[in-house]
């Protein structure tokens, strides 16, 4: 078995949190969806920080992260409910502001919502049906964010005299329901020198994960710890944001022979586009972190990108199911997380879990 941590440089895990894709099949999104639901729950009770979704369009996934971590709040009650992330380029600003807000308010405060701007995913599909015209002359950049952050704020709209009527009721008009703090949990997906930079400058916090952009190197650690670096130089010294590092880790522990052996062969179809950067854009891909639970916790604490960051999030790969995900949140807490210097929050230990049949 590995040695405990004995330098400073080594993975000092504060913050533990995942990310599903939340898969459903083609005929029956209900199940699927109420499998993701659970799973959040199961993430909850292993003690876990975080629980994120990803939102996806026109796939086997969910299209609106809000709907769906609204529902979620109703079946958690402390785990942070986040998205990784929302396209802004498919969004009105402040639409999606209202809808962000009534999750948030339903989750008591919980809600962690995460961005990324330029062209969304299958616009040549979809850009027509969501915006009047042609969606190429509109606005998919930062600016598109900044005025979401902006409704956030819950500024009054109109000048100091502008009311509006409801029965029973006359107030100023602004964003409803107004949910303080929301704004200063706003999260933005970095993978480019330019991106981080203007994470930091406008105070967001950083998702980064197991994907760069090579603008700097072709060594994918090397390029991650710059654009840390980039962020940390530009965020406000008096708000420091959080910097939340995501890796794909399946340990082998508790899994069967044949399921062990699936997910190897998953590492190993995936391992050929870490070895260069990819296309056009110079794409840098972080190998799957794949094996028994001491071979994980040795590459954990040779990696130098988590040595310098405390908030770590499992990112699920795609098409698993539950139980194969419950599986390796499983092993995570109870055999590698708390090596890394991590306590679970909440009272259940990890060992009190049982994994579903």
């Amino acid at each position: 078995m590995s040695a405990e941590p004995t330098i400073a440089d080594e993975p000092r895990i504060a913050t533990l949190a995942f990310l599903t894709p939340g898969n459903f099949p083609d005929a029956d999104p209900a199940t699927g969806l109420e499998d993701t639901l659970e799973l959040f729950e199961y993430g909850e009770r292993l003690g876990f920080d975080g629980a994120w979704i990803r939102q996806r369009h026109l796939e086997h996934g969910v299209g609106s992260a809000a709907v769906f971590l609204a529902a979620a709040a109703q079946r958690t009650s402390r785990v942070e409910l986040g998205t990784a992330v929302i396209p802004i380029g498919y969004e009105s600003p402040f639409r999606l502001a209202e809808d962000l807000s009534v999750a948030d308010a339903l989750s008591k405060g919980r809600l962690q919502p995460g961005f990324s701007a330029g062209t969304p995913p299958h616009a040549d599909l979809m850009g027509h049906l969501v915006f009047d015209g042609d969606w190429r002359t509109y606005d998919l950049s930062y600016g598109r964010i900044e005025r979401l952050i902006g409704n956030l704020r819950g500024t009054y709209l109109g000048d100091e005299d502008a009311v509006i009527h409801s029965p029973g009721n006359t107030q100023r008009p602004r964003l409803q329901p107004y949910s303080p703090g929301l704004v200063d949990r706003v999260w933005y997906g970095g993978s480019s020198t330019r991106s981080v930079r203007w994470a930091g400058e406008n105070g967001l916090n950083l998702l980064t994960g197991n994907i760069v952009i090579g603008d700097r190197s072709d060594d994918f650690a090397t390029t991650q710890l710059g654009l840390i670096d980039d962020y940390r130089q530009r965020i406000d010294p008096a708000r420091p944001g959080r910097i939340a590092v995501g890796r794909v880790i399946v340990p082998l522990d508790s899994a069967d022979r044949a399921t062990r052996e699936r997910y190897r062969a998953y590492a190993a179809s995936r391992h050929e586009r870490t070895l260069a950067p990819q296309g056009e854009r110079r794409v840098l891909f972080a190998p799957d972190v794949v094996g028994t639970a001491d071979e994980i916790v040795d590459r954990l604490r040779a990696d130098p990108v988590l040595a310098q960051v405390s908030e770590l999030r499992l990112e699920l790969p795609y098409e698993f199911h539950r139980g194969e995900y419950e599986q390796i949140l499983h092993d995570t807490v109870e055999l590698i997380a708390p090596r890394l210097g991590w306590k679970p929050a909440g009272s259940t230990a990890a060992e009190d879990i049982t994994l579903s049949a």
